[in-house]
C-alpha cells in the first residue's frame, strides 16, 4: 500500500560557515510522500529552493543505506531521530504526522565544528583512529581467515564493536560531548581479537589521550550515547577500554 502526503513544517539551522552567527530558518513543504526518506525529503525541500533562486540547505550524506555514517542531523532534539537504531537516511518520513513542526540541527560539540548549515566536520574521529586504531605488525600476507582459533564470544564482541559507523550520534547525545562510546567500539574491536590484543594498552592510552586532546569531553555514564546509537553500540566497551587505559598508565609508572 502506497503512502499519502503530509504537510510538514521545518525550523531548519542556517549558518554560513563556522565564524558565521547561525539562525533557525521556517519551511513549509507540502505534498511530502510518508515512503520518503528523511533525507529524501530534505532533497525535496531543495528543489524548491533552488526553483525559486534560493540558496539550499547543506547537509552530509553518501551511502544512504546506514553505512557510511555520514547523515548526522538532530530532528527533534534526538540524534538520527525518534526512531531507535536508525540512521538519518534510513528514518521515513512515516515517523511523523501532517502538520508536524519538525527541527533540524547540526550535531552539537566543540570537536565538530559547523562547515555550513547542518554540516560539521567530524575529522577529529579520524584523528582519534590516526592516534592508535590499527594493528601495526607486520606479518607479511594475510593468514587464512581460520588460521588464529578464536573465541566466539569474543568474535561477536568484536563483530558487535565493529559495527560502528563513526556518526557522531553519541557525541551530539551526550551532555559532555564526549567520543567515549565511538573510542571504546575501535578499542574494544581490536583488543578483543588476538591479532589486536599485544598493544592493547597502547593502544587504549595514544586513542584516549588523542580525544581529549580533540577537546571531547568525559563520560559521566548518562547512557544517552548508547539510546541514541544508530547501531546499538554496547555501553560495555566503555568499560573495557578504561581497564586497558588504566592497565597502561599503571605500567607506565612501574617502568
Amino acid at each position: 500500500m502506497s503512502g499519502k502526503n503530509i504537510n510538514v513544517n521545518l525550523k531548519i539551522w542556517r549558518q554560513k560557515n563556522r565564524k558565521s552567527k547561525g539562525f533557525f530558518e521556517d519551511y513549509t513543504l507540502p505534498g511530502v510522500s510518508t515512503d520518503m526518506s528523511f533525507l529524501e525529503m530534505l532533497d525535496m525541500l531543495n528543489e524548491t529552493l533552488v526553483r525559486e533562486g534560493k540558496d539550499s540547505v547543506t547537509f552530509d550524506h553518501d551511502c544512504r543505506e546506514g553505512i557510511c555514517g555520514m547523515c548526522s542531523l538532530m530532528i527533534n532534539g534526538q540524534a538520527h531521530g525518534p526512531q531507535k537504531a536508525t540512521t538519518t537516511c534510513q528514518l521515513h518520513m512515516r515517523s511523523f504526522n501532517d502538520g508536524d513542526t519538525i527541527v533540524i540541527e547540526p550535531f552539537r560539540a566543540k570537536a565538530f565544528p559547523v562547515v555550513k548549515d547542518l554540516m560539521v566536520d567530524r575529522s577529529s574521529f579520524d584523528r582519534v583512529i590516526q592516534a592508535g586504531g590499527y594493528i601495526s605488525v607486520n606479518a607479511g600476507n594475510a593468514p587464512d581467515a581460520n588460521a588464529i582459533p578464536i573465541a566466539k564470544e569474543n568474535a561477536d564482541l568484536a563483530m558487535d564493536a565493529a559495527a560502528c559507523i563513526g556518526c557522531g550520534a553519541c557525541v551530539a547525545s551526550c551532555p559532555n560531548a564526549s567520543a567515549m562510546l565511538f573510542t571504546s567500539a575501535k578499542i574494544s574491536q581490536l583488543k578483543l581479537l588476538p591479532q589486536g590484543e599485544h598493544e592493547a594498552s597502547d593502544r587504549a592510552a595514544k586513542m584516549v589521550a588523542q580525544m581529549d586532546k580533540e577537546g571531547f569531553g568525559n563520560c559521566s555514564n548518562h547512557a544517552e550515547c548508547e539510546a541514541s546509537c544508530p547501531k546499538d553500540i554496547n555501553l560495555s566497551n566503555i568499560a573495557r577500554m578504561n581497564r586497558e587505559y588504566f592497565k597502561a598508565k599503571t605500567f607506565s609508572r612501574k617502568s
